[in-house]
C-alpha cells in the first residue's frame, strides 16, 4: 500500500501469462489485492480450473504472508507446482523455500521464459531440472539449474496491454498522478546506470539493459487506443525510459507521424536536454517522474548516481520551458546523508519548483549494493521482513545510520513533504494550473484530498512511511 493510493498492474506476472498463452497454455491470472478478495474468492474466481503450476508473486514487505498464501494453495491443488517470483526470492531463494513445505520453487529475476518451459516440462513430465533459471526443493535441500539468458528480442514478446484486456480490469489500477483508467508498460528492461540502491535493475536484470524496437513500442499505444477505448494514459514503467535519447527521439516522432491521441508519462534521469523534451511533449508525454534523490554532490557520488546537481537545475528549467510536469523523488539515508544534506535537498526542490515532490527513506532491499552496505555496517533495525512494513501495511524504515536514525528520516521526510507542499506559492501555482487545465486541476484534487486526508488523521505526522 502506498499514502497516495497507488496500485500497479502486476506487470511481470501480465508477461508470464502472456507467454504462456503465445505457447498454448491454458491460463488464469487472479490480481487478488486489485480486487479487494481473499483466498476463497481466489479459488471462485478459477471455476473448475485446475492447474498443474501455480506461480505467486511476491515482494520484500510481505514474503512471510505470501509463503503462507502459497503453502495454502496447496490444499486445494496438492499435485500443482507451486513457484515464488519477485526480486526478494531472487535475491534469497534458499531462503524463501524454507520459509513453507508446500513451495516447490523459485524462478530468478526475469521469469516469463522460464515459468512458459515450466510448464511445458511439467505437462510433458519432463526432468525439471533442465529448465534454466530455478531454484528447486529436493529431498536432500535445493538444487540451483543453469542460468538462463536474458531475453534479448523483446518485440517477440506480447503486448502486456493485451493481457491486461484478456485477464484484469484497467478500473482497478490507480496512480495518482496519471489520468483515469490508465494502463502500464514496459519498453525497455534493465537500466545502464549503477545507482546502488535500486532493486529491478540489480537483482532482476543483472544491469543488462534491453529494449523494444520503436515500431513494436508504436504498434502497442496503436494496440491500446484500438482495444481499450476507455484507458486514458499510458504509464512507461521502465526504470529509466529515456537511457538511449536516440531511440525516444524515434520513438516520439513515430507517435507525432501515426496521430497518437493518447497522454502518457515515463520515468526519466534528470539530464535530458530542451530539445528531446520538446519532441515528448509533442509525442504526448505530459509528466515525467525524475529520481533527483539529493541535492548534495558527495551523497549523489556515494550513491553511484552519475548526475550534478547542476545538471538538475538545468534539467528543470528546459522541462519548464518545454510545457512537462515533472514528479521529483527525494531520498534520504545514502552514504553520507545527514539533516544539513537534507536541507539541502530540500533548497534544491525549491529552486526545482516541480509539479510535485517526494520526500522518503531510503529503503534497501536484498540482492542491492544498498542492502549490504546496510547490512555490513550494522545500519539495518531488523532482518524480519515482516519489520519492512507499518500496521497499516505501508513501508516501513529499517534503516539507522549514526547520522540518522529511522525515527529521524521518516520525521524529516514527512516535515519537508507537507513544508513544499503546503508552500503559499505552491498552492497558487496549483491553483492557476487547475484553472488554464483542468484535467490537471482535477488530478491535483484527487491528489490532494489523499494528502490532507492523510495529514488530518496523523499519518504523516506519526511518521508513516
Amino acid at each position: 500500500m502506498t499514502k497516495g493510493g497507488t496500485l500497479y498492474y502486476p506487470i511481470w506476472l501480465a508477461y508470464a501469462t502472456g507467454v504462456c498463452e503465445q505457447a498454448g497454455h491454458e491460463v488464469r491470472l487472479v490480481d487478488a489485492p486489485a480486487l479487494g478478495i481473499e483466498m476463497p474468492q481466489v479459488l471462485q474466481q478459477l471455476g473448475a480450473f485446475v492447474p498443474q503450476l501455480i506461480v505467486v508473486d511476491t515482494s520484500t514487505p510481505s514474503i512471510y504472508s505470501d509463503a503462507a498464501v502459497a503453502g495454502e494453495l496447496k490444499k486445494p491443488f496438492p499435485n500443482a507446482f507451486i513457484l515464488l517470483v519477485g526480486t526478494h526470492p531472487s535475491a534469497l531463494p534458499g531462503e524463501c523455500l524454507q520459509l513453507h513445505a508446500g513451495i516447490d520453487g523459485v524462478a530468478l529475476g526475469e521469469y516469463d521464459a522460464t515459468v512458459q518451459e515450466l510448464a511445458a516440462a511439467l505437462e510433458g513430465h519432463a526432468d525439471l531440472q533442465a529448465v534454466s533459471g530455478l531454484v528447486l526443493r529436493t529431498a536432500d535441500g535445493f538444487v540451483q539449474t543453469p542460468t538462463r539468458e536474458k531475453i534479448e528480442d523483446l518485440d517477440s514478446l506480447p503486448f502486456v496491454s493485451q493481457v491486461y484486456k484478456r485477464h484484469l480490469n484497467p478500473r482497478d489500477y490507480f496512480f495518482a498522478a496519471a489520468s483515469y483508467p490508465m494502463v502500464m508498460i514496459i519498453t525497455g528492461r534493465g537500466c545502464p546506470f549503477r545507482c546502488f540502491f535500486c532493486v529491478y535493475p540489480q537483482v532482476f536484470h543483472e544491469r543488462r539493459y534491453r529494449a523494444r524496437s520503436p515500431e513494436n513500442v508504436v504498434a502497442e499505444f496503436e494496440s491500446i487506443q484500438n482495444n481499450l477505448p476507455d484507458v486514458r494514459e499510458v504509464g512507461i514503467e521502465d526504470d529509466c525510459f529515456t537511457a538511449n535519447p536516440k531511440r525516444v527521439q524515434r520513438i516520439c516522432e513515430l507517435l507525432i507521424e501515426r496521430g497518437n491521441r493518447l497522454p502518457w508519462y515515463c520515468n526519466v534521469r534528470g539530464d535530458l536536454n530542451y530539445e528531446l523534451l520538446k519532441l515528448m511533449k509533442q509525442a504526448g508525454c505530459r509528466l515525467v517522474t525524475v529520481g533527483f534523490e539529493s541535492g548534495s554532490q558527495p551523497v549523489l557520488d556515494g550513491m553511484h548516481k552519475g548526475e550534478t546537481v547542476e545538471r538538475y537545475r538545468q534539467f528543470a528549467k528546459d522541462a519548464r520551458r518545454a510545457g512537462m510536469l515533472v514528479h521529483g523523488c527525494i531520498m534520504v539515508g545514502n552514504p553520507g546523508d545527514t539533516r544539513e544534506t537534507l536541507r539541502q535537498s530540500y533548497e534544491m526542490a525549491i529552486e526545482l519548483n516541480c509539479d510535485s515532490m517526494q520526500f522518503y527513506p531510503l529503503y534497501v532491499y536484498p540482492g542491492t549494493e544498498a542492502y549490504q552496505w546496510a547490512k555490513d555496517n550494522g545500519y539495518l533495525r531488523s532482518e524480519d521482513f515482516s519489520a519492512w512494513l507499518t500496521e497499516d501495511g505501508l513501508h516501513n524504515c529499517v534503516l539507522s545510520t549514526p547520522e540518522l536514525s529511522a525515527d529521524e528520516m521518516v520525521g524529516l521526510c514527512d516535515h519537508y513533504l507537507k513544508k513544499y507542499h503546503l508552500r503559499p506559492k505552491y498552492m497558487f501555482f496549483k491553483l492557476f494550473q487547475a484553472l488554464r487545465h483542468p484535467a490537471e486541476g482535477y488530478r491535483t484534487f484527487k491528489s490532494a484530498k489523499v494528502f490532507f486526508s492523510k495529514l488530518l488523521s496523523g499519518q504523516l505526522s506519526e511518521g508513516k512511511s
